[in-house]
């Protein structure tokens, strides 16, 4: 499901704080959920889509060893699929990337195929020692200064979840 693109809402927010807050460039795979944020950052500032999570997550590592701070956008799905890369490159190694990963399977989307990696998700990046904060509106800016810190200051992985309505996405 794809949403028209919020001028004023929580991926607005964070498509202009991102930015300015040092990360860049920007990965992903489509996801109706990210959808808003995803419109946003592609029309001003390239945003790359990749078509395949784990493939998304290499060139960020590249990205991250030229210097750069690089996000990845991902469903929790392809967070699923991006393991391998993520416990044997990312982690190990302590690249720094943001991964910005959508919540499929937790309320109000109770798709069967989803379910699984709603419950997983949060305890998975726990497991690699990745540290993960649940975006909240009423928290954007000080969530988005916790991930320039982990990831631009301390030079380490860290990711931002994104409940299905935070954008708008609805069932």
């Amino acid at each position: 499901m794809t949403l028209p693109l919020c001028l004023d809402g929580p991926a607005s927010a964070l498509s202009k704080t991102l930015p300015e807050n040092g990360f860049g460039p920007f990965f992903g795979t489509p996801c109706g959920i990210l959808s808003p944020l995803y419109e946003r950052l592609e029309s001003e500032f390239g945003l790359r889509t990749v078509s395949r999570e784990d493939n998304a997550v290499g060139i960020a590592a590249g990205a991250a060893m030229a210097g750069r701070s690089p996000v990845v956008m991902m469903q929790n799905s392809g967070l699923g699929q991006s393991v391998n890369a993520l416990a044997s490159l990312v982690v190990p190694y302590e690249i720094p990337m943001l991964l910005i990963v959508s919540l499929r399977g937790i309320q109000p989307d109770t798709t069967q195929e989803n379910l699984a990696m709603g419950r997983l998700t949060e305890p998975l990046l726990s497991d690699l020692g990745i540290p993960a904060e649940r975006l909240q509106a009423d928290r954007l800016t000080a969530q988005v200064d916790w991930a320039r810190e982990t990831v631009c200051v301390q030079r380490r992985p860290a990711a931002l979840l994104v409940p299905p309505t935070l954008f708008g996405w609805q069932a």
